[in-house]
């Protein structure tokens, strides 16, 4: 179960509670599922804790995305369309509650019900469940749904169907799903994927549909307008089926919801203090700080939220391809990390002022622990020692730089690493054996200025390793594809990482997604131990194995030097109109499109 960022340490105890309380799900029909244990909230719950159940309706906001849009079905692999639809236009069977990890309640289901061994689980529609147009939802139409992704979808949706066993009918509301595969957590995943209308896309072409084919949903907003690359304006829908079901009571409260689309985040600023954008999120702390200080955020007119989260930290960085030289060895990716000045970089562009991810999942309780492995998550590794990178077993942490410009130690380690590799410097170039310059190029998106600064300061550490680099800029749709391709030497990543990681974690870097176009798999990991790591994830009986395989996991993914770390994202910043408001309380997964614009309402000052 994906999702996003960082963990503060305030909120380890009530999240450890969460997490560690083990139990086995009764097979009898329920309101919510949960990973291990019950679900907090009881069968009788009006809505989620951080959500006002009275927040009024009315208002329009606009929002802004850099680059454009080809198409406005989010749910496969061709073209690029805005990455807000899902979360406006289309539900699931259940629904999340972000203040709680590995937790599920109905949604367009009224219940589920699963087997003790979690072999099987079923699922009751919920009675006037709808799709926009009024037809209703149907067991039919769930089926369909599930066979269509995991057909014709996106490649995200593929591995879900891959271990479904039968999908069947049961009552006149009821659909059952029987798996194939030991993996505790296909009873969650089985109630999350977006329901489609069969009498849309019977017999039609759904990978490759139209821009002008719109999926039909059931969630509370419709795309009422769109000009291809430009906009689209989402209308909430007045008779929403769903309005008073607790997962959603007191959410989806503006009327309308338009998505600008700007040529680079710098224009997109402007727009903002111009007043065309109603809300921006703020992801340097230097930024932060020093930006917004202009007349209408001084009249008071523009509100800064700062948003506390508790989840893990993610990975941002530049990803290296292993698929291709040179990077293909490890040592080589070292050396790239040993050069690269993060001190330096994090004075320069935010004053210091934000901390270094240290790995995949810091500054959470399923981030591995420094030092040598010990106890269960060394029992899980040992069998993989051969094959492990250098220093999972035995600790391996980031280089840390005196934050000077020349980063003398960083250089000197890199130039020893790319010696044992069999290169040389010649001539003031870095070479390989055979006497070919050592060179690659970072793939980036136009308009990415803060990545593209920080690539400029980087080249020159690299230069003075006699490594010539390039930066070639590309739009949106064509970074999309060719990352889809792998055609890249390094390029950005970000993949933020849930307090809840499951299946998703095999796109993400499983051995079999790595040539699998369209994964997310952008490093081309093949590795054993981390395959061994994710099955023993998905199939842990108690939380205590789940966190020591996650740890595990942990430390052969940040071993195995396939990202240059940048800075986490310790806290979610949102710069709005102060018409914008929200509730007081904050789930522990802080912002997010589930939050803003999701749990938000208009409220006029005049």
């Amino acid at each position: 179960m994906s999702m996003e960022f960082f963990q503060i340490k305030r909120g380890v105890g009530v999240l450890s509670s969460l997490i560690l309380c083990a139990g086995i799900a009764s097979a009898e029909p329920q309101h919510g599922i949960s990973m291990y244990g019950e679900p907090a909230l009881p069968p009788d719950f009006t809505a989620l804790p951080y959500v006002n159940a009275e927040a009024p309706k009315g208002g329009q906001i606009t929002l802004g995305n850099t680059g454009g849009f080809d198409s406005l079905n989010p749910f496969v692999a061709k073209g690029t369309a805005p990455w807000q639809l899902p979360f406006f236009t289309h539900e699931a069977l259940m629904g999340r509650s972000w203040n709680e990890p590995f937790t599920l309640y109905g949604l367009l289901a009224e219940s589920v019900e699963t087997a003790p061994d979690r072999s099987w689980v079923e699922f009751t529609l919920r009675e006037g469940a709808a799709f926009s147009d009024g037809t209703p939802v149907t067991v039919d139409d769930v089926i369909f749904s599930y066979r269509l992704l995991g057909d014709s979808g996106h490649p995200k949706y593929h591995g879900l169907v891959a271990q479904i066993e039968t999908m069947e009918q049961t009552g006149p509301r009821k659909v059952r799903f029987t798996f194939s595969t030991d993996n505790r957590e296909l009873a969650l995943l089985a109630g999350m994927r977006p329901i489609l209308s069969r009498a849309q896309w019977e017999g039609k072409e759904f990978a490759n549909a139209p821009l002008q084919e719109i999926p039909l949903g059931t969630g509370p907003y419709t795309i009422s307008a769109f000009e291809g690359g430009r906009y689209v304006e989402l209308t909430r829908n007045p008779d929403y089926w769903g309005k008073d079901v607790p997962v959603q009571r007191g959410m989806h409260n503006f009327d309308r919801v338009r998505l600008d689309f700007y040529g680079d985040a710098s224009v997109m600023f402007e727009g903002f203090k111009a007043g065309e954008i109603s809300a921006v999120r703020e992801f340097s702390a230097l930024d932060w700080a020093q930006r917004y200080n202009f007349p209408a955020v001084t009249r008071g007119d523009i509100v800064k939220t700062v948003v506390p989260h508790q989840k893990p930290s993610g990975m941002t960085g530049f990803v290296m391809n292993t698929r291709r030289a040179p990077f293909d060895d490890w040592r080589v990716r070292d050396a790239m990390i040993a050069a690269f000045n993060f001190e330096y970089i994090n004075d320069t562009l935010n004053g210091d002022a934000q901390p270094r991810i240290t790995s995949y999942f810091s500054n959470s309780i399923l981030g591995m622990t420094p030092g040598p492995a010990a106890g269960r998550v060394a029992d899980l590794l040992m069998p993989y020692q051969d094959s492990l990178p250098p220093q999972a077993l035995s600790g391996y942490a980031l280089p840390v730089s005196d934050g000077s410009v020349r980063n003398r130690a960083g250089i000197r380690a890199a130039m020893q690493q790319l010696e044992a590799a069999g290169y040389s410097a010649k001539d003031g170039t870095m070479r390989r054996g055979d006497g070919t310059p050592l060179t690659f190029s970072f793939l980036l998106a136009k308009g990415s200025t803060e990545y593209v600064a920080i690539a400029e300061i980087y080249q020159q550490a690299l230069k003075r390793l006699g490594i010539e680099t390039t930066i070639e800029t590309v739009d949106d749709a064509q970074l999309v594809a060719r990352t889809a391709t792998f055609d890249f030497d390094m390029t950005i990543f970000r993949r933020a990482l849930s307090l809840s990681p499951g299946n998703e974690q095999k796109f993400y870097w499983g051995s079999e997604a790595a040539d699998q176009e369209g994964s997310r798999n952008l490093m081309g990991t093949r590795s054993p131990a981390i395959d061994g790591m994710i099955e023993e994830m998905l199939s842990a009986r108690a939380s205590e194995g789940f966190v020591a395989a996650t740890r595990a996991l942990d430390r052969v993914l940040t071993a195995g030097r396939y990202v240059i770390p940048f800075w986490s994202y310790a806290e979610g910043r949102i710069a709005h109109v102060k018409e914008m408001r929200h509730p007081d309380s904050f789930p522990i997964y802080g912002d997010g499109p589930e939050w803003m614009p999701q749990v938000w309402w208009w409220q006029s000052t005049e």
